[in-house]
């Protein structure tokens, strides 16, 4: 393991304990916040499609936000993991209810579902989770690599999704690392590189 990765995986360990000891009641609040101001914000209503994800059961749950998004009229989609690899590719649904338990026991897009391709001509907004995340827009996430492979392509804006007790003055990232273009937490919408906690 390189020094680069043990450094992550250390800040992850860290993070993700930090991030289970959320009260539950808190959590909720936290949630309505960060879908509110998604949904609040200017540029929200410009975006024709929005790619969601699945929240595991501490991450910032966003289906206000898909519920949302289906209501205005946009399109939405969910990651789909490749099996036997480490790619993933986002499929559009008509509703967060028809995602099913897919790899690694996280809900997603069942087969004969449209694929989004990242570099379509849309205005398309991805909603990141984030284990952390610092100051500049570089996440930790569960180090699979799967964004940013797919994120490598994606011609939308990035937005990565956490609780503010998980923003960070700085992360280790390598270059292959790529960093959102705002923070989205409870606290509301945070410019990279003016974030504050």
């Amino acid at each position: 393991m390189t020094d680069l990765k043990k450094q992550k995986a250390s800040l992850r360990r860290k993070y993700l304990e930090i991030r289970r000891g959320l009260d539950p009641e808190l959590k909720k609040l936290y949630e309505e916040r960060i879908c509110a101001a998604i949904t609040g914000s200017i540029s929200y209503k410009y975006y024709d499609t929005v790619l969601l994800y699945a929240a595991l059961p501490d991450e910032p749950d966003l289906t206000a936000v898909a519920e949302a998004a289906v209501k205005d009229g946009k399109r939405i989609a969910y990651p789909y993991c490749l099996s036997g690899t480490h790619d993933m590719v986002f499929r559009l649904v008509s509703s967060p209810s028809e995602l099913v338990t897919g790899h690694y026991g996280i809900a997603e897009p069942p087969d004969g579902c449209e694929e989004f391709s990242p570099d379509e001509p849309c205005c398309s907004l991805c909603l990141v989770p984030a284990v952390a995340v610092d100051r500049h827009g570089y996440r930790i996430g569960y180090g699979g690599g799967y964004y940013d492979r797919f994120l490598s392509a994606f011609r939308g804006s990035l937005a990565a999704v956490t609780f503010s007790c998980l923003v960070t003055d700085a992360v280790p990232h390598g270059k292959y690392d790529l960093k959102t273009d705002v923070i989205i937490t409870e606290g509301g919408i945070l410019t990279v590189d003016k974030a504050q906690a």
